[in-house]
């Protein structure tokens, strides 16, 4: 394998999981990052990573339990076989952690210690402090040093990815990527490619993502032929801090410790929240979801704070809209050992200590539950086909997508902690299926063309050099055509989504983006541009917002993230037993109804010539677990679960009766 290259873009947790193993593998690696690599996006993660463990297994838990809680918390739209394999393999994936060397939170006797995250009774979740995705990100940095001093992969920091090498048939045999420094554009040759870019936070101006993390790397094989799938789902997260820069999230972990979200009874109350009794306090996850409490999946939770804000006027601020999440009733000590990372960044941002005084938050911008379609090769049991070179390759041969970038694994709304998880899942359970696919290569292709190389950075200097030229006679100004647009996606496609909004969102879309194709950029100096790296950016956000603002619009329903008020389902009513069941039966009918039209996948394809996306429908495989409804605090969830059970059971038995009649 000494004579194959792969290229990996993108240095967070899933490229560096892919490097590691594919260099493990006996491949040559090229790792391409936007950032050095230990300030990669996964540095921000906070809470922790699932899995299911010897403490919950004695409690009744496994791994199908935490297969059906991802199922289940992201509504459904998940592929189940991708789901089921990674909640398999999470065990292996901590005890590979934990041997690396992070250091995870243990118990007084020695074993790993635990937290509940959202959407799950059990404490599944491991952690390190509340800065887990660092201390994962710096144990995989750390095997990848390893390689790179053997000379086995080749690091290349602030370089920007900027487009595919294809061959004559389409196949993706590397990409062209530019140093941020000198700006040299630079073809890398290569077997496979694997994109593990994150998420597309900046397409909405602020979010909790960094800075950097503008989904142009995804968008620009989308551009290339790559399919896009359930761009829509957009997970906001209930608990950050605004910033006039970005927002800041405070983990789900707070509240997995404990933490307490409330707001006074009374409007406005002018008093200290320690001044405020306990009984003129509303902990309202607590009274609306009692089985869940604080810990309800993310979609809920944003929703109700959104609410009680908004529509009930209970905002903690006059000024701007905010919650309290409360700390306070628990030791200084036990907070400083369990969540000092985000408790350091509350007091460092908001200059007040959230051991003494409640932090205040509000929902924002968090994660891209869709990304690049991939495909993948299903066994009979119902998991991954270990080593299936179809395994996450997308639609272009020879592309893959791993981690945060790709749709698989979180569907409409992804659970608190199984995002590392599946970000170094994905990075190892892929490497195999990788270095089979160039095996396969070996015979019957031809060598990579010079003339498609020489083409493809030859394109990519045409873009770049017409950036600097500029548009004659336009003072369009990127950066406040990026302003414009985050103030759009945000208003129109985040807590709550209203047809009219998509639909005047689309047109203003639509014309940002002509206007972002006609930029002037103040700097057309040759060396670190930062104006023409962020131009570029801009105008390859704008397919992937259109995804979104163009699959939400089409898609009227409330499902996870995914929430249109105009089509909820409403609560049951009646008081009479019998005419409650009616109500039940009705409701259930609905339910299949909706399910028959809407439990598919968006997919995506680009249109050049109307700079649009063309969308098509995907059925998602629910053949493990059937799809039921997701009742937290529904009035009148117990009947409609019952009925539920039973139409179930009778479908099993008349199954049962024609499978015996067929024999």
């Amino acid at each position: 394998m000494a004579n194959h290259r792969v290229v990996v873009i993108g240095g967070g947790l899933a490229g560096l999981a892919s490097t590691m193993k594919l260099a493990e593998l006996g491949i040559h690696v090229d790792l391409i990052s936007l950032t050095p690599v230990k300030r990669s996006h996964s540095v921000c993660a906070q809470g922790g990573i699932n899995s299911c463990n010897d403490q919950t297994r004695q409690l009744g838990d496994n791994e199908w339990k935490h297969f059906d809680d991802t199922v289940y918390g992201g509504d459904f739209l998940n592929h189940q076989p991708p789901v089921k394999e990674m909640a398999y393999w999470a065990p292996k994936v901590i005890d590979l952690m934990d041997r690396l060397g992070v250091p995870f939170n243990r118990t007084g006797e020695g074993f790993l210690d635990r937290r509940r995250f959202g959407g799950t009774l059990y404490k599944r979740t491991a952690f390190a402090g509340a800065t887990t995705g660092q201390q994962l990100l710096y144990a995989l940095d750390e095997q990848v040093r390893r390689r790179e001093s053997d000379g086995q992969v080749r690091k290349f920091e602030f370089w920007d990815f900027q487009g595919l090498i294809q061959d004559g048939s389409g196949r993706c045999r590397g990409v062209v990527a530019q140093d941020m420094v000198s700006m040299e554009l630079r073809a890398f040759p290569a077997d496979a490619v694997v994109v593990a870019t994150g998420g597309c936070g900046l397409i909405y101006g602020r979010s909790t993502m960094s800075v950097f993390c503008s989904g142009s790397a995804a968008s620009r094989c989308f551009q290339a032929g790559a399919k896009y799938g359930n761009g829509e789902f957009i997970q906001v997260h209930p608990t950050a801090i605004p910033g006039s820069d970005k927002l800041r999230l405070m983990s789900e972990s707070a509240r997995g410790e404990g933490g307490r979200v409330w707001v006074p009874r009374k409007p406005h109350d002018s008093r200290a929240p320690r001044d405020i009794p306990a009984g003129e306090r509303y902990y309202f996850l607590e009274e609306r979801y009692p089985e869940y409490g604080n810990l309800v999946p993310r979609d809920i939770a944003t929703r109700e704070i959104f609410d009680i804000c908004v529509n009930e006027g209970l905002s903690v601020d006059t000024e701007r809209m905010c919650v309290y999440l409360d700390l306070t009733h628990i030791s200084k000590s036990e907070l400083d050992r369990k969540l000092g990372g985000i408790l350091e960044i509350y007091e460092k941002f908001q200059g007040v200590d959230p051991r003494i005084e409640p932090m205040r938050i509000f929902p924002a911008v968090h994660y891209s539950m869709g990304g690049l379609w991939a495909d993948y090769v299903r066994t009979a049991e119902g998991g991954l086909e270990p080593g299936a070179p179809k395994n996450h390759m997308t639609n272009i041969e020879g592309l893959y997508a791993i981690g945060e970038c790709d749709y698989h694994y979180h569907g409409a709304n992804r659970l608190g902690a199984n995002s590392l998880l599946s970000c170094i899942f994905t990075g190892l359970f892929t490497g195999p299926s990788i270095v089979n696919y160039i095996q396969n290569q070996d015979e019957g292709h031809a060598d990579l063309a010079s003339s498609d190389v020489e083409a493809a950075v030859k394109n990519q200097q045409e873009r770049h050099d017409n950036l600097l030229k500029g548009n004659s006679g336009s003072d369009e100004n990127p950066y406040l055509i990026h302003q414009e647009l985050g103030d759009v996606m945000t208003r129109a496609a985040t807590v709550v989504r209203r047809n009219d909004q998509l639909k005047e969102a689309v047109e203003t879309v639509n014309e940002l983006h002509e206007r972002a194709m006609k930029v002037s950029l103040s700097d057309t100096g040759s060396w670190s541009n930062q104006n023409v790296l962020f131009s570029k950016s801009l105008q390859d956000m704008f397919p992937i917002a259109k995804c979104i603002l163009q699959g939400a619009l089409q898609r009227d329903e409330c499902r996870g993230a995914h929430y249109k008020p105009e089509f909820q389902k409403p609560s049951l009513t009646a008081e009479d037993p019998a005419e409650r069941r009616r109500q039940a039966e009705q409701w259930l009918d609905e339910f299949d109804r909706n399910n028959d039209k809407f439990l598919k996948s968006t997919i995506a394809e680009y249109d050049h010539a109307t700079m649009k996306p063309k969308l098509s429908y995907e059925a998602v495989d629910t053949s493990l677990i059937q799809p039921r409804p997701r009742l937290y605090g529904l009035v009148g969830a117990d009947i409609i679960e019952q009925v539920f059970k039973e139409r179930a059971e009778a479908k099993k038995n008349g199954k049962k009766e024609a499978a015996a009649a067929a024999s």
